[in-house]
């Protein structure tokens, strides 16, 4: 019988070429394609760091340890390598011999220090002596300690030659095969990567060269007395896998500052680096103890995203995607608060589509409401210069009971959630730093507030994070609720995570580690007892990753029994799809575009009484065994239907949907003679239709008709 899983960093690895299949669409605006290039060397970046880690330290405790797809860490290694160099071959042919002639025939010049003029060597010295040259430190390497490379920081590697007769002091400046003089150079990352040069006379290009060139070029200067021989750009990345002590106690966070530490210095799993330096190449991999196959060599530019600021430049943004509107909820009002309409019914609200406004609002309103007592959430990853940040600390101020779980241990945020935190603190925040051994991941809020002599509580659940930022780019599904069976569960959870109280059964929501796997177990059996060939049982489900031994097995049950599965897979996918006997009702399809899509909702027919819920979670172990997670059922008609129709909209695309073979590759959903149907523009016209029979504003129509008057 074929193997009954896919191995999850291979099932990795093909996500990533399907962001790359997207930037290797000419119909797509060039520098949308360029964003895709780039999102692909930004994912790389965090696999090595963290899933290549991991790998290679079980391939060194036990080597001889298969994963269920059969293979041991060094098969997985391999594999790895290959499969990863090749997409990133695709990736530089791509850049180089695509999108850069594109963007130079549309007017945008990318010069490389080959084609240099001396006009344009005069403007570039001038640059780098002022701007650059203040800001770079050579570091020699033949000291006895080798200079320490920062994880996934850009450097110039210079191999020199001592100009013949220069002395230092009484001592000749002299190299030796066995001991080449090599220095490394720093990137800094203070300065922009494109230096726009001067327009030339008659010429309507726009010529631009890379900071990265600009060091390389003039590495010279920065060693009197030697010649460059060979110069090479490079980039290593580290390991990041590391676990917080959790039996710090009070001293969790200064824990996670150690963590912080030891990710900066721990031991390098991969290096990207361009030209054709022999030299310097065998001297970085004898020094960092890499092998050939952690080698990736590019043509030329380290990371496309160096190449965004492209987008400053495109004035009249006819490189990159028609601008979508965020449009504010049609059933929301804007002019006070929610408290009334949600007391009437459930709201869903749909982000990025629909504004993410309403969720600060939500918040700011509870603070500067008087009959408002507390505010309770959990804050996972939250970004930079954060509203929500802001409205919680006045809330704090003006004497309301604030009490936030903050997640210090979401990879890659912890050092600015720890600043979060502080910052709370010192606002009179009651901080809570999540749980032991468990990564509170779960995305709730709750308002509690006074009403006409009773207590009245408000939850906000949802896919995402609390993040208004990326809320303008994942697509997330979040809901809006007074309703007290909600409540009451919301409560219960609050006063799990954040004191003594024993595991309560909380009716409607679901939580793991305690129940979501076994509500999902059981909901799938359910759907297998009640499915009959006259009536085959229905399970639809949309998420990041499916990864969880337990639930495929499930899934793989219910198909046999005749249960249809239709899956909505971003990213890792470890279930077999389409094998006779095993899986051939099951359909997995992935959807990549514009937004990246995140919500995870699920749907059961439960012979004809349907139930629908949205989740934190995906089917992964990690969500389902060792996270807090929520997942919550969606009660309103309304709602229901709404969410039901979002979820109904991805099974449609056939413009940027890939469907999973059996043999683990992916290919393009077939059109059919169906017309072109793209579920992420279908749904952007569905609220731009809201947005036009909203309600206008009173005011703003009488200063209409004002104007025209």
């Amino acid at each position: 019988m074929e193997n009954r899983f896919f191995n999850r960093e291979l099932s990795w690895l093909e996500f990533n070429a399907r962001v790359l299949h997207q930037a290797l669409r000419k119909e797509l605006p060039l520098l949308e394609r360029l964003q895709f290039l780039s999102i692909v060397t930004s994912n790389f970046d965090e696999f090595f760091q963290v899933r290549i880690a991991a790998t290679k330290r079980a391939d060194y405790a036990n080597p001889d340890v298969a994963d269920v797809s059969g293979l041991t860490p060094k098969m997985v290694l391999t594999s790895i390598s290959a499969r990863a160099h090749q997409i990133i071959r695709s990736q530089q042919e791509c850049l180089m011999s695509d999108i850069l002639p594109a963007l130079a025939e549309k007017g945008f010049l990318y010069v490389t220090p080959e084609s240099y003029t001396q006009r344009q060597i005069d403007y570039i010295q001038n640059y780098f002596k002022s701007d650059v040259y203040p800001l770079l430190t050579p570091l020699r390497t033949d000291m006895e300690a080798f200079p320490h490379i920062k994880n996934l920081a850009v450097y110039a590697a210079f191999l020199l030659n001592p100009i013949e007769g220069i002395k230092i002091g009484s001592q000749e400046l002299k190299g030796s095969d066995d001991l080449p003089r090599i220095a490394f150079v720093e990137i800094p990352e203070g300065l922009p990567n494109i230096l726009w040069l001067p327009a030339e006379k008659n010429r309507d290009t726009k010529a631009f060269v890379l900071l990265q060139d600009v060091i390389t070029f003039f590495g010279t200067s920065l060693f009197p007395g030697f010649n460059v021989e060979e110069a090479m750009l490079f980039k290593v990345a580290r390991d990041a896998d590391f676990a917080v002590d959790e039996d710090a106690g009070n001293n969790f966070i200064h824990a996670m500052e150690d963590v912080l530490i030891q990710r900066k210095s721990s031991f390098p799993v991969q290096m990207t680096c361009n030209g054709t330096s022999e030299k310097i190449l065998k001297f970085l991999m004898e020094k960092l103890e890499l092998a050939e196959d952690d080698i990736y060599k590019i043509d030329r530019i380290i990371d496309p995203n160096s190449l965004m600021d492209l987008r400053d430049a495109d004035e009249n943004g006819k490189m990159s995607f028609d601008k979508w509107e965020h449009f504010y909820p049609a059933d929301l009002p804007e002019d006070e608060p929610y408290w009334d309409t949600l007391k009437l019914h459930d709201k869903i609200l749909h982000v990025p589509y629909e504004s993410y406004d309403p969720v600060v609002k939500f918040i700011s309103d509870a603070a500067d409401d008087d009959n408002v007592l507390a505010i309770k959430m959990t804050l996972y990853r939250t970004g930079r210069d954060s509203p929500i940040i802001s409205a919680l600390e006045k809330a704090a101020q003006r004497g309301k009971q604030v009490v936030v779980l903050v997640e210090l241990k979401a990879r890659f945020d912890e050092e600015r959630n720890i600043a979060w935190a502080n910052e709370l603190e010192q606002a009179g925040v009651t901080v809570i730093y999540g749980l032991v051994n468990l990564k509170v991941h779960a995305k709730i809020l709750m308002v509690i507030r006074r009403e006409s002599d009773t207590i009245r509580r408000y939850v906000h659940l949802a896919t995402g994070n609390y993040n208004p930022k990326t809320a303008r780019l994942y697509s997330d599904i979040s809901l809006f609720t007074s309703n007290p069976v909600i409540a009451n569960d919301a409560t219960l959870f609050f006063n799990l995570v954040t004191g003594y109280s024993t595991l309560q059964n909380m009716n409607y929501l679901g939580m793991a580690p305690v129940t979501i796997k076994s509500r999902l177990l059981s909901m799938i059996q359910r759907e297998i007892d009640r499915s009959t060939p006259e009536n085959p049982g229905l399970i639809i489900a949309k998420m990041n990753s499916l990864t969880h031994e337990e639930v495929i097995a499930a899934l793989y049950k219910a198909s046999q029994a005749g249960v249809r599965v239709l899956l909505n897979i971003r990213g890792i996918c470890m279930l077999v799809p389409g094998v006779k006997g095993l899986s051939e009702n099951i359909r997995v399809v992935s959807i990549v575009d514009r937004y990246l899509e995140h919500s995870r909702i699920f749907y059961f027919q439960n012979g004809g009484a349907g139930e629908l819920y949205c989740s934190s979670a995906d089917w992964m172990s990690r969500n389902l065994d060792r996270r807090i997670e929520l997942m919550f059922p969606i009660l309103d008609k309304a709602a229901f239907a709404d969410v039901k129709s979002i979820l109904d909209t991805y099974f449609e695309d056939n413009t940027n949907s890939m469907e999973l073979q059996q043999n683990g590759s992916w290919i393009p959903v077939e059109k059919g003679k169906n017309d072109d149907f793209q579920s992420q523009a279908e749904l952007y016209k569905k609220y731009k239709r809201l947005n036009e029979k909203r309600p206008k504003n009173p005011d703003e129509q009488f200063k209409v008709r004002r104007a025209k008057a």
